[in-house]
């Protein structure tokens, strides 16, 4: 065989793996989507679960997602942020740094099963929070933590060291060289890991069913008190997610149209993923070409 048709076996190969992906992908979702979009009306999204009759909606559970979602963002962000620029910039290769990286490795390993547990003993019970939003914040921050830390440090290295050694030629501090220089260039990596930790915190149920709870108490969306019991916008209320409702229905359902809500559930939790991660690279794109000015 000659290296003109291995090339050409090769190159076959490759397109047919990637058109297996793709197929996989648009298959899955098309088999969620044909099954729930047609459960999914203003009424299903805008009205509570039923315990036992039919015609039940998802609103606290889809809001609830959301909230937690920008709650384990607003802790996981920062940390992870802070945390790869000292892996990218300062940690010195010796024992510490080596240390440091294996307890990343060992984090991102551990069974979101396990984080559960874990947070239900720190979290919920001593704490005292009992299961409320920040501890399932709390617990899914120690679940995405490392896949942020290790991402942002791959985006910083991936910048080219030229533009570090100009700034600093220039006579620009090191702090300045990260804010100024190479944070914008590594930014659209950054938005990629950012993008990976919330899609795991829509589709994360395990964890949340040790830490937020498996059901929400009845909620005012009209009382906007952080801290009212009622309140939409209280961290210290248990609340049911998506994910936890979706395994829920389809386990312990007494509904007669389980079904039907947890495919609608599901359709909704994947067109909102979706939705999330296209304006999430629009926005990243846009930012990049703002601070670059390329």
């Amino acid at each position: 065989m000659n290296a003109k048709v291995a090339d050409r076996i090769a190159t076959a190969v490759f397109y047919l793996i990637a058109f297996a992906i793709i197929g996989v992908l648009a298959g899955l979702l098309g088999f969620i989507l044909v099954r729930g979009v047609q459960v999914i009306d203003w009424s299903f999204l805008t009205t509570p679960p039923s315990s036992v009759m039919a015609g039940g909606g998802i609103a606290p559970q889809l809001f609830n997602s959301f909230y937690l979602l920008l709650l384990t963002l607003l802790i996981t962000v920062p940390l992870g942020l802070g945390g790869g620029i000292y892996m990218a910039e300062y940690a010195k290769p010796n024992q510490w740094t080596r240390f440091i990286r294996l307890s990343i490795e060992v984090l991102s390993s551990l069974p979101s099963i396990v984080v559960g547990l874990f947070g239900l003993l720190i979290f919920v019970q001593y704490t005292g929070w009992g299961f409320s939003l920040a501890a399932g914040a709390l617990a899914l921050t120690v679940f995405n933590l490392p896949l942020m830390v290790r991402v942002v440090e791959q985006a910083i290295t991936s910048v080219p060291p030229e533009q570090k050694e100009a700034s600093l030629a220039l006579g620009v501090t090191h702090w300045q060289t990260i804010t100024q220089v190479i944070l914008p260039a590594a930014l659209p990596g950054i938005l990629t890991g950012t993008i990976l930790a919330a899609g795991r915190v829509f589709g994360e149920a395990a964890a949340l069913m040790f830490t937020a709870g498996m059901s929400s108490p009845p909620l005012d969306f009209s009382n906007w008190d952080p801290t009212s019991p009622t309140s939409p916008l209280n961290p210290f209320r248990p609340a049911s997610t998506l994910a936890v409702h979706i395994w829920k229905i389809n386990s312990e359902g007494i509904i007669p149209d389980a079904r039907e809500v947890a495919a609608g559930a599901s359709a909704v939790l994947v067109i909102a993923v979706l939705l999330f991660n296209l304006s999430a690279r629009w926005l990243g794109r846009w930012i990049h070409r703002k601070m670059t000015s390329s």
